[in-house]
């Protein structure tokens, strides 16, 4: 193989690297040879304009024709393939080595070593069904007709075959996030008001602080609504927060912040000479993900009683604090052992007379998603407790939280029947 060629006069020695789009060849930024390498390795072969290039590894036989008038070489990794009877066309010999025959030719020689690779012996021996150069012409200047339409088509099924694969993604998050939004359901005015369970949650949080079972807070928020703004309430300050108002939500509706209707703690920084193969298992972001969690390859730590507050409970929401999947989270159905403790970094969110499925809800919508994207592009991948605790929540009544989580169960169950 010649050595690159850093000056502004090197000669193009082109390899499949340089293939570009359907039929393009991209001279400009192929690696450059001398012109004393050129002129030694040319005397065996010299590329000139219209030969065909025929990988012979790696894409074997995508080919590409040169329509290039100046010097250049290929790469050894390449046949090249030029026409030299004026009863072979062109295009003709393009069009073949495109087809599923030639296609079935390359196959049958392809020797299968750890690189496969076609000969150049075996290039010649592909069976070529030649018909007069009349038909050839004929053959040629009707695929010039329709090669336009057919990649057309190609196109439009490409583009059709990516959106029924994401399409059923498209649909769930369509869904979450109309069902957040009151959409998804009818209201009923017969139900409780959500400020009415709001109350009720501060009382049992005042009962938890009291009990210490839970620290009191550093400060409290309540958001209202006058005069069709939003504002909110923190030690006495009122301010107007209608710029972290998403979207609109039913009267019978109230916005609250996260850290107000949750218990909600990050996990343990667990010391990593001291994580072992026995002992209570431990989960780090990467043990699960939205669906479960996952185990094979899970530390552990020898458990002690200072470490309950990690502890992780049935229907508690983890999330990924920090990396490429900051904001993943999980509503955790099933304990795959008693005692799980939860590792730092991964936050838990454990609800307060909330139904935990329409926090999860919440927590998986868009909004939520591009809430936490905004935070995370402006702090390297990372979320904090406190980003986590200041979530705008819609909460609906109680009755309505169940009839969303029983329309969402109904219609993604609908959406995987329709998908397999």
């Amino acid at each position: 193989m010649p050595r690159e060629y850093k000056g502004s006069d090197g000669i193009p020695y082109i390899s499949p690297r340089d293939f570009y789009g359907s039929n393009h060849i991209n001279y400009d930024n192929a690696k450059k040879i001398s012109e004393d390498d050129y002129l030694l390795l040319s005397k065996k072969f010299s590329p000139k304009l219209n030969d065909i290039i025929f990988p012979r590894y790696g894409t074997i036989g995508i080919i590409r024709v040169i329509n290039y008038t100046k010097p250049l070489l290929v790469s050894y990794s390449c046949a090249c393939i030029r026409i030299l009877n004026r009863f072979i066309n062109l295009n003709y010999i393009i069009c073949y080595l495109q087809s599923e025959l030639a296609q079935q030719e390359i196959r049958k020689y392809t020797n299968k070593t750890t690189q496969p690779n076609v000969g150049l012996q075996s290039i010649k021996n592909f069976l070529v069904p030649l018909p007069p150069i009349n038909e050839q012409n004929k053959i040629s200047e009707k695929l010039e007709v329709l090669l336009p339409f057919i990649e057309q088509y190609a196109k439009k099924e490409q583009e059709l075959t990516a959106l029924h694969q994401e399409f059923p993604e498209r649909l769930k998050k369509s869904i979450l996030q109309a069902a957040i939004q009151g959409k998804l359901t009818e209201q009923n005015s017969n139900d409780e008001p959500a400020v009415e369970l709001v109350k009720r949650i501060q009382a049992e949080k005042e009962r938890l602080i009291l009990e210490k079972k839970i620290k009191k807070p550093k400060q409290h928020s309540e958001i209202i609504v006058r005069d069709n703004f939003h504002y909110e309430i923190i030690g006495g300050a009122e301010r107007c927060i209608d710029d972290e108002i998403p979207f609109e939500i039913p009267e019978s509706w109230c916005w609250v912040r996260l850290g107000e209707i949750a218990m909600t703690f990050g996990g343990y920084a667990f010391k990593s000479e001291k994580l072992m193969n026995t002992g209570t298992l431990i989960i780090r972001i990467s043990d699960f993900n939205d669906k479960e969690i996952l185990l094979g390859s899970n530390v552990r730590y020898q458990y002690e009683d200072y470490l309950e507050k990690y502890l992780l409970y049935h229907s508690d929401i983890l999330i990924a604090m920090t990396g490429g999947t900051v904001g993943k989270s999980i509503l955790v159905h099933v304990l795959p052992e008693d005692k799980i403790l939860i590792n730092q970094r991964v936050a838990c969110i454990r609800s307060l007379l909330i139904l935990p499925e329409y926090l999860d809800v919440v927590i998986k919508s868009p909004s939520t998603k591009e809430k936490i994207n905004s935070i995370k592009n402006s702090t390297n991948d990372n979320i904090s407790m406190v980003d986590i605790n200041n979530f705008m929540i819609p909460i609906p009544p109680l009755e309505e939280q169940q009839r969303i989580v029983s329309k969402i169960e109904i219609l993604f169950f609908s959406l995987e029947n329709l998908t397999k």
